[in-house]
């Protein structure tokens, strides 16, 4: 089995690293993909990706693992892609600047985020004005649909640059699925797009001794039922949930 040993690369917050990640874990709390209290939870929050191949490493641990030359290289044959497609699309790009321009920028943009330190001057408000006044024409379905399609290109072919760690693609599939759906909203087109796999859930290992009853009883039936499966109870002796409940307490 692969060992680990991260960080790999030092890390530090940059512009937009904790707002985006605040808004990331308030969206996967809602959706049951981190639990409630993941605001709280050093494995979520750190800037470093765990050593622990079963935790999934969160997009603003991907600097730990990348770094920079790997980073660039990814969204260098992205803009390679889009400078090379169609020209509708690609003038789009053109009009604000060069290649290396856009990767340069891109790049500030994903090592911020990626947990890489302060890159990207100007953070979000700076993302958002770019959106709105320079690639406005390509912010609506068939624009996300090419950037999507050239980007999952990408991914296929730089498989080489997310070293060893199969929790890498999946990672940068998560990241890119919650900045597509936060465009989608705010250019209010529908969001079509799919990278491949994304985060699976976090789950709490329950320590019921430790657990008021007001705070089993705030478990849902299928939280329960995972939660002492963990513990070797078989969970078919018990139908409903406050037999769930009692039996948690008693543990």
């Amino acid at each position: 089995m692969t060992k680990f040993n991260y960080p790999t690369y030092p890390t530090r917050h940059g512009y937009m690293t904790e707002q985006i990640q605040r808004a990331y874990i308030l969206a996967a709390i809602e959706k049951k993909v981190l639990p409630v209290d993941a605001h709280r939870m050093a494995q979520i929050i750190s800037l470093e990706a765990s050593n622990d191949i079963t935790k999934p490493i969160q997009f603003w641990q991907l600097y730990s693992v990348l770094g920079p030359e790997r980073i660039v290289a990814i969204v260098s044959d992205f803009y390679t892609r889009v400078f090379a497609d169609e020209d509708w699309f690609a003038s789009a790009f053109a009009r604000i600047g060069g290649i290396e321009h856009h990767i340069n920028t891109q790049s500030a943009m994903w090592v911020d985020v990626m947990g890489g330190g302060p890159a990207y001057h100007g953070g979000d408000f700076r993302l958002n004005f770019h959106h709105t006044h320079n690639a406005i024409q390509v912010m609506n379905d068939k624009g996300a649909a090419l950037w999507t399609k050239l980007m999952l290109q990408t991914l296929d072919a730089c498989a080489h640059h997310m070293t060893d760690d199969p929790r890498v693609r999946i990672a940068l599939n998560t990241f890119l699925t919650h900045f597509m759906g936060k465009y989608a909203q705010e250019f209010d087109f529908e969001n079509k797009s799919f990278f491949g796999a994304t985060n699976p859930p976090v789950k709490r290992k329950l320590n019921f001794m430790k657990m008021t009853t007001e705070a089993i009883e705030a478990l849902t039936e299928e939280e329960l039922r995972e939660a002492l499966a963990e513990h070797g109870v078989d969970t078919a002796k018990y139908p409903g949930k406050q037999d769930l409940v009692n039996k948690a307490q008693m543990l």
